[in-house]
C-alpha cells in the first residue's frame, strides 16, 4: 500500500479531460450547466464497477474548496484498505458507503463529474479526488470547484443526507405536501419555488422549466396564486419529468425525446415544441428561464 505522503501528493498540471472519456454517439444527450436529479443518477452509477473492491490508495487536492469543512487526512488514512459497499443518489447528492461505517458524500456543484479510469491512473489537473483500486480508479473531476466532498464515520447514513423534502417518487410527495410548500413560499415566483431543494429535491433549472412548460404555468406567477387545477398539473408534471428523466438520462445519458423543451431552451432562437412560437427568456430565481407566452399564461 502506498505511503501516506504519496497518497496526498499534489497532482501535476496536464491536458484537461473531455467530458466523458468512453466512446459515445455524437447524438448523446448533452448535460446542462449544473447536474440535476437525472445527471446525478447517471454519474453515481459510474463508480459502481468498483463495488465490492478495496481502496488501495486515496489521492486528493487537500487545499481545494470542495473539501471545505472536511478533514482530508482522515479521508486518506481511514478509507485506505476499506471496501466499497454501496452507492446512493438523492436529489443532487450522492452517498458512498465503505466498510467499517465510513461514508463519502458528494455534491457535483456546477461542473462535477464522476468516472472510472484504468488501474494506476495518474490524476490530472481537475481530478481532485481519486480512489485507487486494483482494477480501476474512481475519479471525481470538478473544474469550477463548486462541488463538495464530505466524510463521516457512523453505523447509519449521515444526518445531512436526510435533509430536504421527500423524494419526488415517494408517496410523501403528494398534493398535501405540495400545497403546504407552495403556501409557505407563496410570494415567490413559482420558478424560484421549484428550485428550492427543501421541497423539490433534485429539480434544477432545466427541469423546472420543463415542468412549468408541460403544466402550462407561467414561471413568474406567485406560488400562492396557482389554482387547484394548476397545482394538480404541477404535481403531475413534476412526477412525470422526474421519473422520465431518470429513466432516460439517468440510465445512459440518452437524449430526451425531441418534443421536450430542453432542446429549445438554450437556443438563441428557441421555439415552443408545441406550436413553434418564439420562447421568451428572463432571469427568475437567479437562473435563466425560458417559457412560451402563448401556452404558459398567468
Amino acid at each position: 500500500m502506498p505511503e501516506l505522503h504519496v497518497s496526498v501528493r499534489r497532482f501535476n498540471d496536464v491536458t484537461l479531460l473531455t467530458l466523458l472519456t468512453s466512446a459515445r454517439s455524437t447524438e448523446c444527450y448533452v448535460p446542462p450547466q449544473m447536474p440535476e436529479l437525472a445527471e446525478v443518477e447517471f454519474f453515481r452509477k459510474q463508480w459502481d464497477s468498483g463495488l465490492g473492491q478495496k481502496i488501495i490508495a486515496v489521492q486528493l487536492h487537500s487545499r481545494k474548496r470542495i473539501f471545505r469543512g472536511t478533514e482530508t487526512r482522515q479521508i486518506v488514512s481511514q478509507l485506505s484498505g476499506r471496501r466499497f459497499r454501496h452507492s446512493f443518489a438523492r436529489g443532487k447528492q450522492m452517498l458512498f458507503e465503505f466498510s467499517g461505517g465510513h461514508w463519502i458524500g458528494i455534491h457535483l456543484g456546477m461542473s462535477g463529474k464522476l468516472r472510472t479510469e484504468p488501474a494506476g491512473f495518474r490524476p490530472e489537473k481537475h481530478d481532485h479526488f481519486v480512489l485507487q483500486q486494483a482494477q480501476q480508479a474512481l475519479v471525481l473531476r470538478d473544474a469550477r470547484l463548486f462541488g463538495r466532498v464530505r466524510f463521516q464515520r457512523g453505523r447509519s447514513k449521515p444526518d445531512w443526507w436526510q435533509t430536504g423534502g421527500p423524494d419526488i417518487a415517494s408517496d410523501k410527495f403528494d398534493r398535501g405536501f405540495l400545497n403546504a410548500f407552495l403556501n409557505r413560499h407563496g410570494r415567490a415566483p413559482i420558478k424560484a419555488v421549484l428550485l428550492l431543494q427543501s421541497g423539490f429535491v433534485g429539480i434544477g433549472n432545466w427541469m423546472a422549466d420543463e415542468i412549468l412548460w408541460r403544466a402550462k404555468i407561467a414561471p413568474s406567477i406567485s406560488a400562492s396564486a396557482l389554482s387547484d387545477v394548476q397545482r394538480a398539473r404541477l404535481l403531475r408534471e413534476t412526477q412525470f419529468v422526474a421519473s422520465e428523466s431518470l429513466r432516460i438520462i439517468g440510465r445512459d445519458f440518452s437524449d430526451p425525446p425531441p418534443d421536450w423543451l430542453i432542446h429549445q431552451k438554450w437556443k438563441r432562437e428557441g421555439v415552443c415544441p408545441r406550436h413553434r412560437s418564439p420562447l421568451r427568456k428572463e432571469t427568475l430565481g437567479g437562473r435563466t428561464t425560458a417559457w412560451c407566452p402563448r401556452c404558459q399564461k398567468s
